[in-house]
């Protein structure tokens, strides 16, 4: 298997060719939301670890959100990040990154404070990438070798079955499958079709894992009884707080909310950039970092083949801190609609919204931490569409496919694998086709 990884480099864009910046973004696309994968900047394509990027500048709309605790205006720089989710290393594929885009990279970046022609590229991403508090992967160890792979491999099996129809229309299932896997068979040797192995899994990220996996339950238990009593008493101050959180969820002006709809629903996925700040408070603060801590755990070891709890449109996801802890940003790559995502989340984990979302300034208020909150569905969705950022580029390596449709690839080449399929698994592997 070979896992993902992610970066994400951040650095403060020098206000005198901010303009500059964004015109060269703006290059990248053929048209607001619609990259140009080709583009002369970075031509995504010929990064073939590459499942999604997107470059950003954070712009936060409501900086001035927390006067409503009292707080000055805080002064923070306008930035610009630049990320994605990759099979392998991250440092690989920065590495390579820079040896085949050096001119694009080398023109955006030096719009950046710090940076001259002169800066060694890869030493400069490395400095400034910054790790995230936790991150998803819709399915681990899925490249987008696979990805591409099978995805032509459920294209020549439809177009086996279309063109034997009549042949096919009263035989059993399982000869069905027989059938079909002996024409792929013949497409593989004419070079048609490629199945590739899957790889082996690295030593160092299973060991990794493994520990990770055993050893935060076991801290956890040796840590229990000061945890218990720091919880608890944590958990009644959250609650006096609760009861006076002010809530910024008024309606988004309609024409940002129109720039942001412009850059949406150019395929059958999206991309969600949203920042914010912290309430303040070590209470807000230490509860963000363990419902984060957490979030991270659950998605490292138990949500690994396809859900995000009962959510299955997410792709990637991941959420980072920013300057000294006070702001976080939340990015996601997902199916469907911005309406239907949220929808999703509501209905089926509500209480994981407000867990993640109610330590930030404005959120509706909550009930225990779990509770209310994004219940109010009109105030959720506000709260976040103001949250909400443009994305100047944004690129997915397998434009049309959602989630479900990868997870359907694998199936149909799980059972094409096989050598013999009972009547019943059979009958499922034809219902895929």
């Amino acid at each position: 298997m070979t896992p993902q990884s992610s970066f994400m480099i951040l650095a403060p864009i020098d206000p005198q060719r901010e303009a500059e910046l964004r015109r060269l973004l703006a290059s990248m696309n053929d048209a607001p939301g619609r990259v140009n994968a080709n583009n002369r900047l970075i031509p995504f394509p010929r990064f073939d670890t590459l499942h999604v990027a997107r470059w950003l500048i954070l712009d936060d709309k409501t900086i001035d959100d927390g006067r409503v605790y009292g707080m000055p205006r805080p002064t923070y720089p306008l930035y610009l990040t630049f990320l994605g989710d990759v099979d392998g290393g991250a440092d690989a594929f920065l590495e390579e990154l820079a040896a085949r885009a050096p001119v694009g990279l080398l023109a955006l970046f030096s719009c950046c404070k710090g940076f001259t022609p002169e800066t060694d590229l890869v030493a400069w991403m490395k400095k400034h990438t910054i790790p995230s508090a936790a991150g998803y992967v819709n399915w681990r160890g899925r490249t987008v070798r696979r990805v591409r792979e099978e995805a032509a491999l459920r294209e020549a099996l439809e177009q086996h079955v279309q063109s034997r129809a009549r042949d096919l229309e009263r035989v059993p299932p399982r000869e069905i499958h027989a059938t079909l896997r002996q024409l792929v068979h013949v497409d593989i040797a004419a070079g048609r079709l490629t199945l590739s192995a899957e790889g082996p899994t690295p030593f160092k990220w299973w060991f990794g894992n493994l520990l990770h996996l055993i050893g935060v339950p076991l801290l956890l238990l040796l840590a229990s009884p000061l945890l218990i009593v720091v919880a608890a008493i944590g958990l009644v101050r959250l609650r006096r707080l609760e009861k006076t959180d002010p809530e910024l969820c008024a309606r988004v002006d309609q024409a940002y909310s129109a720039g942001l709809a412009l850059l949406e629903d150019h395929d059958v996925s999206n991309q969600f950039s949203a920042m914010g700040s912290l309430k303040p408070g070590l209470v807000r603060l230490w509860t963000t970092i363990f419902v984060l801590w957490a979030l991270d755990y659950g998605a490292r070891h138990l949500y690994t083949r396809g859900r995000l709890a009962r959510v299955r449109t997410i792709h990637f996801a991941r959420w980072v801190f920013l300057d000294g802890r006070k702001r976080i940003l939340f990015l996601s790559n997902y199916d469907g609609s911005l309406e239907s995502y949220m929808d999703d989340f509501i209905n089926k984990v509500g209480f994981g919204l407000n867990l993640v979302f109610s330590n930030g300034i404005g959120y509706p208020r909550t009930k225990w931490l779990i509770l209310d909150g994004c219940k109010d569905e009109r105030k959720f969705k506000e709260f976040l569409r103001r949250h909400q950022l443009p994305t100047e580029v944004w690129y997915k390596a397998y434009p049309g496919l959602t989630a479900v449709d990868l997870e359907r690839n694998a199936r149909i080449r799980q059972g094409l694998d096989s050598s013999s399929l009972n009547d019943r698994e059979a009958r499922e592997w034809v219902a895929l086709l």
